[in-house]
């Protein structure tokens, strides 16, 4: 459809005028009531397990940017593109592809940083490397990544599995696959850092499952595989780490989101449906250590991701098609639910999730 631009109504008589932009005040309405009703009608489809067939959109999403998308595979075959180049879309779309990866190498990290920035980079082993972002070389929608991780000489066993803009302020929080929990300040991570910092002790705490910037006077939001989670204040967790969840032998911790009180935090399942959980709801441990209780019912948690409601998500998937699409087009739970489908999925899963700050 061809875009029509305002003429210059200055020369009209008052009441053509005034005519004119009751019109327009009409249509708005009825737009903005039509936005609402197909929100609902999918919002409420989907919780009585009936299917949705809405309209798709495929709009730019902001104005050009020089915060990039950064994709990576656990071999390091990376890229980054321009965040103004992945258009938005409704939840629960097909996505579109981007990382040509060779199909035993799919894409596992996904970050949102600024191309003059730097990143910091942590194994699975708990060591630490620093990264200027343009070292990623930058690459269009569906291309294929360089290989940029060669350079830190990491054993075959061994791969970067957290990558995070670097912070000037607050903690990182890491945590194992084993439940350990650990925070370091800020200042660790600083040009005098020796490449290959360890940064826990990795006979004690295991791989590492995630890693995340705190202020360093919230809570901790700590998410296993089968759906359980934990709520406590970071500052119980003691210099050398703690033990921040109990888990069982077929369980094991995944994420980790640093919160308040009036937060939101995002789940995804492996099936491809999401729920936002209110902070509200979720009663935290006056400890670490204790057994959590269920935050989503699923076979298989991918992530958890604190966000705000204007935010927006981007999901990846193992055959590496993206989706972005609007925090706001999932309800917030205060209790138990199997979520709304975020992304169709195909023969495919998600594998990693980021939240995106509208500016």
């Amino acid at each position: 459809m061809k875009t029509l631009n305002k003429p210059d109504l200055s020369g009209l008589n008052s009441e053509v005028l005034n005519y004119i932009e009751a019109l327009e005040s009409e249509l708005a309405l009825l737009h903005a009531s039509d936005t609402r009703r197909m929100r609902h009608t999918r919002l409420r489809t989907e919780e009585e397990g009936l299917p949705v067939e809405l309209p798709e959109i495929n709009e730019p999403a902001e104005p050009p940017t020089t915060i990039c998308l950064i994709t990576a595979t656990a071999t390091g075959i990376a890229k980054r593109t321009p965040r103004h180049l992945y258009n938005l879309q409704r939840r629960g779309g097909m996505g579109i592809f981007d990382l040509d990866t060779l199909e035993k190498d799919p894409p596992t990290i996904l970050t949102i940083a600024d191309q003059n920035h730097n990143l910091l980079l942590i194994t699975n082993k708990g060591k630490a490397f620093r990264l200027p972002v343009q070292a990623i070389p930058e690459a269009p929608i569906r291309s294929r990544g360089s290989s940029v991780f060669t350079k830190f000489s990491l054993p075959e066993d061994e791969h970067v599995a957290a990558m995070l803009p670097e912070q000037a302020q607050g903690y990182l929080a890491l945590l194992s696959q084993s439940g350990m929990v650990r925070m370091l300040r800020h200042h660790v991570f600083g040009d005098y850092m020796k490449p290959g910092t360890a940064l826990y002790d990795f006979r004690t705490f295991g791989y590492l499952a995630s890693a995340t910037w705190t202020p360093g006077d919230g809570d901790l939001f700590i998410a296993t595989q089968q759906g359980r989670a934990i709520r406590f204040t970071e500052k119980l967790i003691p210099p050398q780490g703690t033990q921040s969840i109990r888990l069982t032998e077929q369980d094991k911790a995944i994420s980790i989101a640093a919160v308040y009180p009036d937060s939101y935090v995002f789940l995804l399942s492996a099936d491809g449906r999401g729920t936002i959980r209110s902070m509200d709801g979720f009663t935290p441990n006056k400890a670490p250590g204790a057994g959590g209780k269920i935050a989503l019912t699923t076979d298989r948690l991918v992530c958890a991701l604190k966000v705000e409601m204007t935010d927006q998500i981007f999901i990846i998937s193992t055959l590496s098609k993206i989706i972005r699409f609007r925090v706001e087009d999932i309800p917030p739970k205060d209790g138990i639910v199997q979520g709304v489908i975020c992304i169709s999925l195909r023969a495919d899963e998600p594998i990693a999730a980021i939240n995106n700050p509208t500016v």
